[in-house]
């Protein structure tokens, strides 16, 4: 089965709907024009993309008259449609490499792994409170969970693996793997996970289908 975006975004009607709200707020009989569609199959399935979140309605007074009732993209709405982020990423880091250095990236990723780490230990206070470095364990897998990350604590002969099976940096990982996975996450897994020794078995970046982490706990 695919994503919600692929099935809202595929060749049916909601899919055109949410492409000619790409050009801006239109009324349900604007759309019903535009696409040949009845206006009464339009606004049963703008409705439902209302309820969804990812449009949304508002009235406007358009000169004489009752106001007329415009839908539009949420932000939610707008996610949906194919972005690009690793393009901007990759060519900053090529950039930056080429003027600096990858001694000066590495401090760099290490510093924005940090930022990170503090934003994710603030909405988890009982995590940095945790002694119990598998309980911290579980409690990090939670938070990377949360950013889409769809992780799993398992332990096998009696050591805990942290198993990613979603890479949210996947593009950039591919392109810069001593960066991001070396660098960047292993800092990130660090500060939140606490005194450990890392070792990364497989990984999305070289090919894998999930990122293993062996994890062995060392004394505070």
């Amino acid at each position: 089965m695919g994503s919600a975006a692929d099935l809202l975004l595929g060749p049916g009607t909601k899919g055109r709907i949410l492409d000619e709200l790409t050009l801006g707020s239109r009324t349900a009989g604007e759309i019903s024009a535009r696409l040949h569609i009845q206006e009464s199959a339009v606004r049963t399935h703008l409705e439902r993309l209302v309820r969804q979140g990812v449009v949304a309605s508002s009235f406007h007074r358009e000169g004489v008259g009752r106001p007329r009732k415009r839908f539009q993209l949420t932000q939610e709405g707008q996610e949906l449609f194919p972005r690009r982020y690793e393009l901007l990423l990759n060519s900053v880091i090529d950039a930056a490499v080429e003027d600096r250095g990858e001694g000066y990236l590495s401090i760099l990723f290490l510093r924005a792994a940090d930022l990170l780490a503090d934003r994710l230990l603030e909405k988890a206070p009982v995590l940095a409170r945790t002694d119990d470095p598998r309980k911290r364990l579980q409690l990090a897998a939670q938070l990377l969970d949360q950013l889409g990350q769809k992780v799993e604590v398992i332990e096998r002969d009696g050591a805990p693996q942290l198993i990613r099976h979603n890479c949210v940096f996947r593009a950039t990982a591919v392109s810069h793997p001593h960066l991001l996975c070396e660098v960047f996450d292993r800092r990130l897994l660090e500060r939140l996970i606490g005194p450990t020794e890392m070792k990364l078995g497989t990984s999305i970046s070289h090919g894998g289908t999930a990122c293993q982490h062996l994890i062995q706990i060392l004394p505070a």
